[in-house]
């Protein structure tokens, strides 16, 4: 999206111009970093067509996509070639309209003589702040190769993960989906016409037992006031989106999370896997400790774990080392500080702790393997009480009325 912005240069002239940029916030950012002091930031706006949702622009850059323009960068750049013609020459190979718009800018934005990694910042919702900062350092330090080569490498490990996770969680789901369906089908479709045929043979004074006549009702309801249910539902979900979007909600939601046997145990393998490899990542591409501690917290995507790395970061402003604070976690487990005091010692912390992610990765990809086949079982016995409850319901009046005839 185009900004127009109104700003002072470093003579102190007043200059007016346009510049592309993701968001307001990323063309600030954007103009600072060319020594320019901005003084409004509006944007252009680019006509009613290019806010409707099928338009290229607002396709989503998937994961695997940006992994292969990482490893792919990272081999041209170790190969010689210049980082301009890298860029060009992916932006032609790249398929996703809206990705190849975000080359096109970084790359026009290197030839104007910025950073990479400044050009790759004015992208936010494509280049995270991590692959922003690691990049930096690798520019700094003069291995931009190695830095993408081990950015690629952890985002094909965090796509493993995730492969695997949606794997095991397929079958379950598909599972889940059919029971609910199924117990929609049998409240709405079937019961009402079996509690017609047992009200016939009762009788208007039949008694029904307790389980039959809330049944029914449950029936009756969902049947004449679907709506309710049908609206209730969106609301809810609504609600629930809002409120977890919210700091408050978010911690609320992962606490909740946090408690629930195995998934309890996925999540907190998952975060520890990411922090290692992300922290041993940042610490190598000579990312100071404070700001590593804030990028990658803010990138394991669980509030609990965010909140324990940010106390621990502060002792480690006031002079300890980072595993001291870690060594009274209630979350992480005594290894993780344990290998980092180790690394501390040695002077060898990053290789130590993409030890740490290997031997967690590997534990995920046993809980996945195993969380399908605990799921399956309980999805079958859920099934299965839906449905003997409401033959329950049926079959115990009936069986009652047929004695009595």
């Amino acid at each position: 999206m185009k900004y127009a912005y109104t700003a002072i240069d470093k003579s102190g002239k007043k200059i007016i111009g346009s510049i592309d940029a993701a968001d307001q916030a990323a063309a600030t950012t954007a103009l600072k970093s060319r020594g320019i002091k901005p003084l409004s930031v509006k944007s252009e706006g680019g006509g009613l067509l290019s806010k409707l949702p099928f338009t290229g622009d607002n396709k989503k850059v998937k994961l695997k996509e940006l992994m292969i323009f990482t490893r792919q960068l990272s081999t041209m750049i170790n190969a010689g070639v210049p980082l301009v013609r890298s860029l060009a020459t992916l932006q032609l190979q790249t398929e996703n309209p809206a990705f190849k718009k975000h080359i096109i800018g970084v790359t026009k934005d290197v030839e104007g003589g910025m950073a990479f990694a400044d050009a790759l910042e004015k992208h936010p919702h494509v280049f995270t702040p991590i692959y922003v900062n690691m990049v930096r350092a690798g520019e700094a330090g003069g291995i931009l190769d190695e830095i993408l080569h081990k950015l690629a490498i952890q985002q094909e490990k965090d796509a493993h993960i995730r492969a695997k996770f949606k794997s095991a969680m397929t079958y379950p789901t598909i599972l889940l989906s059919i029971t609910t369906l199924v117990f929609i089908g049998l409240m709405v479709i079937v019961m009402p016409k079996l509690g017609k045929i047992i009200k016939d043979l009762g009788g208007p004074n039949a008694t029904l037992p307790p389980l039959t006549t809330t049944m029914l009702s449950i029936s009756h309801f969902m049947t004449s006031q679907w709506y309710v249910l049908v609206g209730g539902a969106i609301i809810a979900v609504i609600a629930f989106k809002k409120y977890t979007a919210t700091p408050n909600g978010r911690r609320k939601r992962d606490q909740v999370m946090m408690r629930i046997p195995v998934i309890k145990d996925i999540i907190k393998k998952v975060a520890i896997a990411r922090f290692a490899r992300i922290f041993a990542s940042l610490m190598s591409a000579g990312v100071n400790v404070v700001d590593a501690i804030t990028i990658t917290s803010k990138a394991l995507g669980n509030a609990v774990i965010e909140d324990e790395l940010m106390a621990a970061s502060k002792a480690v402003v006031n002079g300890q080392q980072l595993s001291v604070p870690l060594a009274n976690s209630k979350v992480l487990p005594p290894i993780v500080s344990q290998m980092l005091a180790i690394g501390e010692e040695t002077g060898q912390t990053d290789e130590i702790l993409l030890k740490v992610a290997d031997f967690y990765e590997e534990e995920v990809d046993a809980v996945v393997e195993s969380l399908s086949s605990i799921l399956e079982p309980i999805m079958i016995v859920i099934m299965g009480a839906m449905v003997g409850l409401i033959a329950a319901s049926v079959i115990g009046p009936i069986s009652k009325l047929t004695t009595q005839i």
